[in-house]
C-alpha cells in the first residue's frame, strides 16, 4: 500500500502529518498599488485553518506563503498522544502545532486588512448615524439561514468555505500528493487548474466574523480612501443559478 501513487512518499512522521506549507495566489491581475486589496483581504481573513506568512508581488499577481492546518487523512491519533501513519506503518509522537490563531479583529475599531498589497493594521471606525435620520436596518438574509458547511457547522457557511489556488508545478509530484492527502472536508475537491497550480476547497472560518459567528465586523466600515472595508465579494448577494451548488439550507436555494 505504501507504493500506491495516492500515498505521499514520506520517509518518516513529520510536520506534513498535521499541516502543509504552501504558496497561494492571493489576488490576480493587479493594476495599481491598491488593486486586489478586496480579494486579498477576503482570502487572508480565513484564518481558522490557514496561517499566512510573507506577501509578495510577481508579474502583477500577489502571492503569500501559507500553512494549511489540515492533517493528513492517513494520520491516526490515539488518546495517549501516539500517532501512526496507516499506509507506511510509521508510529511515534509529533510536536504540538506551533501555528497560533492569526487575529484580524484587534479591538477598539482596529483591524488587520490588506492595503496596497500589504497586511497592515488600520483604524476603521464604525458608521455613525445622524441623530436626525431614521434608523434603517439593512437586513442580512443569511443571518437566520439554516445553511451549513460540509462538516455540518451551521450558519454563515459562505464565510467558512473558500476556494484556494495552491502553486504546485505538475512536476512536484510529492507536493501534489501531500495536498491531495489532506483530511476531507476541511481540504477537498483538489483539481489541477493549470500546469503550475492546484485548486482546492477548504473550510476555514473568516476571522472578521463577530462573537455570534454570523455578523461581519467589517460591515458598514470604510477605508480612508472611501472604499468599503468589507470585501466586495462578501456584500453582493449571489444571483440564483441552476448550475450553482449552494450550501444546504441556503436562503438563495429556492
Amino acid at each position: 500500500m505504501a507504493n500506491s501513487p495516492a500515498v505521499p512518499p514520506c520517509r518518516s512522521l513529520g510536520a506534513q502529518c498535521r499541516s502543509l506549507r504552501v504558496t497561494v495566489r492571493v489576488s490576480a491581475d493587479l493594476k495599481g498599488a491598491s488593486s486586489g486589496d478586496h480579494e486579498a483581504t477576503w482570502l487572508l481573513g480565513h484564518t481558522e485553518r490557514i496561517s499566512f506568512g510573507r506577501l509578495w508581488r510577481h508579474r502583477g499577481d500577489l502571492f503569500a506563503r501559507a500553512v494549511l492546518k489540515v492533517p493528513c487523512k492517513h494520520l491516526a491519533e490515539d488518546p495517549g498522544g501516539t500517532v501512526s501513519c496507516r499506509p507506511h506503518g510509521y508510529s511515534g509522537t509529533l510536536p504540538p502545532d506551533r501555528h497560533g490563531q492569526q487575529r484580524r479583529r484587534l479591538g477598539r475599531d482596529r483591524f488587520r486588512i490588506v492595503d496596497g498589497g500589504r497586511l497592515v493594521e488600520r483604524g476603521l471606525p464604525a458608521p455613525q448615524l445622524s441623530s436626525r435620520s431614521l434608523t434603517v436596518l439593512s437586513h442580512n438574509p443569511c443571518a437566520e439561514a439554516s445553511c451549513q458547511t460540509s462538516d455540518h457547522t451551521r450558519k454563515a457557511a459562505c464565510c467558512r468555505d473558500l476556494q484556494v489556488e495552491i502553486m504546485c508545478d505538475k512536476s512536484w509530484t510529492r507536493q501534489e500528493l501531500l495536498v491531495r492527502s489532506r483530511k476531507a472536508p476541511y481540504l477537498c475537491k483538489v483539481v489541477r487548474e493549470r500546469d503550475d497550480a492546484l485548486g482546492a476547497e477548504m473550510i476555514s472560518a473568516c476571522g472578521y466574523l463577530g462573537e455570534d459567528g454570523v455578523a461581519c465586523t467589517l460591515h458598514g466600515r470604510k477605508r480612508a480612501d472611501g472604499r468599503t472595508a468589507k470585501p466586495d465579494l462578501c456584500h453582493r448577494w449571489p444571483k440564483p443559478s441552476r448550475d450553482e451548488t449552494l450550501h444546504v439550507g441556503c436562503v438563495f436555494a429556492q
